[in-house]
This record gives C-alpha cells, sequence and structure tokens, in this order.
C-alpha cells in the first residue's frame, strides 16, 4: 500500500522526529511505499495567499476558495503546492505526525491543510464526508502530549483528547472523506525514561504492521 507521512517538528531529534523516523522505517519493512513532507525541512511556507496559484480569476478581489476552483480547472497551483496535492491522491493512508500545541496541529501543518487541501481538487461540488474526494483512504493522528494520560480524560485537567482532536477528525479529515484511524498518543514523553521512550517506539512499530486492517472510528458530531 501507499502512505504518506506528514511532519512538523522544530527539532530532528526530538521524539516526534524519533516517530517519524520509526513510522518510515517499519511501513517500508512491512512492504509499503512511503513518500514523507518534513515540512520543517522544507521551511514550508504555510501562509495562503495569491502565491498558491500560477493564475489568477479575479485580480481584484482575492477569494481563496474560487481562485482554488480556478486553478483546479486549469491545472495551475504553484509546482510546490502540485506536488503536495499528487502525494494526497497518490496514498493510501495519510499520516499526520506533530506534537499537540494549543489543543490542535502546530500552525505550519495547520497552514500546509489550508494550502493543499483545496476546493475543487480535494473537496467541493457535493464531494463532501461521505461522498468526499479521498473516500476510500485512510487516516491517522501521531502525535505526543506534554502532559501525561490522566489530564486528557473527560472531566481531567485539560479534558478528554478525543474531543480536543474532534475538530482535526471530523472537520479536516472527515470532511475531505478519510476513514479515520485511532489516534496513536504518547504521553509526556519528556518525562519518560530513555527504556520507556523505546518501547513506545517499539509499540507504534507494532501497530503499524496491520494498520490497513484497522477499521475506523466513530468520530461523532458536535
Amino acid at each position: 500500500m501507499k502512505v504518506l507521512v506528514v511532519y512538523w517538528h522544530p527539532e530532528p531529534k526530538s521524539f516526534n522526529g524519533a516517530m517519524f523516523n520509526q513510522a518510515v522505517s517499519a511501513l517500508e519493512a512491512a512492504g509499503h511505499e512511503v513518500k514523507t513532507s518534513d515540512l520543517h525541512a522544507m521551511d514550508f511556507n504555510p501562509v495562503s495567499g495569491r502565491h498558491n496559484f500560477q493564475t489568477v480569476r479575479d485580480p481584484e478581489f482575492f477569494k481563496q476558495q474560487l481562485e482554488e476552483m480556478y486553478a483546479s480547472d486549469h491545472d495551475s497551483f504553484v509546482p510546490e503546492l502540485e506536488t503536495e496535492i499528487q502525494k494526497v491522491e497518490w496514498c493510501d493512508l495519510l499520516i499526520f505526525q506533530f506534537p499537540l500545541w494549543w489543543f490542535s496541529m502546530p500552525a505550519v501543518m495547520k497552514g500546509w491543510v489550508e494550502r493543499v487541501f483545496a476546493m475543487g481538487r480535494t473537496y467541493g461540488g457535493g464531494r463532501f464526508y461521505d461522498n468526499g474526494v479521498f473516500k476510500g483512504k485512510k487516516a491517522m493522528l501521531s502525535l505526543t502530549m506534554g502532559g501525561g494520560e490522566d489530564i486528557y480524560v473527560k472531566g481531567g485537567w485539560n479534558g478528554d483528547l478525543e474531543g480536543i482532536l474532534r475538530p482535526i477528525h471530523r472537520g479536516i479529515l472527515e470532511f475531505n472523506g478519510f476513514e479515520v484511524l485511532e489516534p496513536f498518543s504518547v504521553f509526556g514523553p519528556a518525562r519518560m525514561s530513555q527504556e520507556q521512550r523505546v518501547s513506545e517506539l517499539e509499540r507504534y512499530s507494532a501497530r503499524l504492521q496491520n494498520v490497513f486492517a484497522e477499521q475506523g472510528i466513530v468520530v461523532g458530531d458536535y
């Protein structure tokens, strides 16, 4: 199968970096074809604007969705975006690897979503949710939290992790047609011993061995 791993962390030697490398190695060892988008290494620009496009629909007023639709009709996304869009179209499984920052994706990764998931190309025209463009593809979040698992539950200090992730699961992934898999979560890796971190990486590798046999979770409505 074909897997795209989109990853961002400002420190390549971080535990997120180790998880990214572990995923690539484990998936390739299992016989899958893997492509990656290391957004920090790519110095990916997360800010949208007219620089997303090689064409101009309306020079007087910029509305991103209309320009995306026009670019979709005229094959005129700039090469750096066209490359990323084609990676998503190519893959059977999309994995996002990131640290949970302010209860969401870090800004660069969110900017990647905002630029790459383009109206007319990845959604729109009645193609949403169960009829989404990427129906038949799977997606999974792999992420780290700064605190322990006990504070990411209902009634906990930060609240239910499932609820925290729902805007990503529902508003990005299901919206575009993906089947959402159970996230892979690591709580407080900075507070772990080296042996515990190695154990978490091994647990991740084992999970990925049979990831394509997994069924999607029930994300739920708001």
